[in-house]
């Protein structure tokens, strides 16, 4: 009997060593395979890059990381992911200018780049070890905010339009105007998003979402504060919930929030406003300081791949970048890719794109936008 007990224990002692060289959430098939808790099938890195790093620090948006992309990556590198998330650019921002957070990367959406390049926090890329940024479209390369690309990569589009539940909303909304209906009171949600709401309320009085004229910036406070006591909901983590569970019947939000609340009910309808939707792009970014940058390149470049980057559209469907995913998704999960495709959610129209307005840097004048928010949020 303790021959047995012995042989027992050491089984299980070795048992967990192969665990734990696995990253504790995984196994190996007899095949070579790396395989997650989960059941999926890591693919090989292409390249695989060396790295003597540990950890890898991300600093991302919320609901945005594919489960299989952190544990895959632990499983291959033997590095340690921590991903901390946030809810808005200038929660990032103001984060990162404090100093003392050792991040690898962050996700800065279009108009907050140039802010951060000025003020030093974010590193020049070094191209020659981005192997895999051959798999992003050029349609979302080269834009104002970074425009040889030196601090930032793409990683997700999309629009910021209107939502309504068709069911429930007998008048639905077609413009940014509409919003202001006084039957709208009380059902709203807006994404807890400043400079696109500010953007919005501008166009409703004809002017540029950028603008940096104070007497057109005043008029947007005096009309948004009058719709800022409609808002049932400021939500930038997940606004297709309240949506979903009919706490708000129509608002404002992002692609991909759009369409998960579509596929769970037919009746959610996405709009893109006469005054034009909001476009955007979510972009990764290496902090100044980051300490692990041999981490940094191989997930960029493992993300990157065709067969990994797929997991997006199952995951987080906004508009996708990555050529290699769209072609990787359409020749192994045609349903999927079909999905994505067809729609007019994440497929974005040309015509809506030639029409929309992008969020730019507006420089001097920020503090005039950080002033009106603060102002009108604090009227609420």
């Amino acid at each position: 009997m303790k021959t047995r007990f012995w042989q027992l224990l050491a089984l299980l002692v070795a048992l967990g060593l192969v665990l734990a060289a696995c990253g504790g959430g995984g196994t190996a098939s007899t095949g070579g395979q790396v395989i997650t808790s989960g059941g999926f099938v890591c693919p090989e890195p292409s390249p695989r890059m060396e790295v003597t790093s540990k950890e890898l620090n991300l600093f991302v948006w919320t609901e945005y990381i594919p489960t299989e992309w952190k544990e895959c990556f632990e499983l291959i590198y033997g590095v340690k992911v921590n991903h901390d998330e946030y809810s808005s650019n200038e929660e990032m921002y103001a984060k990162l200018s404090a100093g003392g957070a050792n991040y690898d990367l962050v996700q800065p959406t279009d108009y907050i780049v140039g802010l951060m390049v000025r003020q030093g926090l974010l590193q020049k890329f070094d191209a020659a070890r981005l192997p895999n940024k051959a798999n992003l479209d050029p349609n979302y390369m080269g834009f104002a905010f970074d425009p040889n690309n030196d601090y930032t990569i793409p990683y997700q589009a999309g629009t910021e339009a209107l939502i309504y539940n068709a069911d429930k909303v007998a008048n639905p909304p077609a413009s940014w105007a509409d919003l202001w209906r006084p039957e709208y009171a009380g059902r709203l949600v807006f994404l807890d998003d400043s400079r696109a709401t500010i953007g919005l309320t501008l166009l409703t009085l004809g002017y540029d979402p950028n603008t940096k004229d104070p007497a057109q910036l005043d008029e947007a406070k005096a009309k948004l504060r009058e719709l800022v006591p409609n808002i049932k909901l400021f939500d930038s983590d997940s606004p297709k919930t309240a949506l979903i569970a009919g706490d708000v019947d129509l608002g404002m939000t992002w692609t991909g929030e759009a369409f998960v609340a579509q596929q769970e009910n037919p009746a959610f309808q996405y709009v893109y406003p006469t005054e034009g939707a909001i476009l955007w792009q979510d972009n990764w970014a290496i902090p100044a300081n980051a300490p692990n940058l041999d981490a940094v390149y191989a997930w960029l470049n493992y993300t990157m791949q065709g067969d990994v980057f797929w997991l997006m559209l199952r995951d987080f469907p906004y508009t996708n970048p990555n050529i290699a995913a769209l072609e990787y998704a359409r020749e192994n999960d045609p349903e999927l890719y079909t999905a994505y495709i067809e729609s007019p959610i994440t497929n974005t129209p040309r015509e809506v794109i030639e029409k929309g307005h992008r969020i730019d840097d507006v420089g001097e004048a920020l503090p005039l936008y950080d002033q009106l928010w603060t102002e009108v949020k604090g009227s609420d």
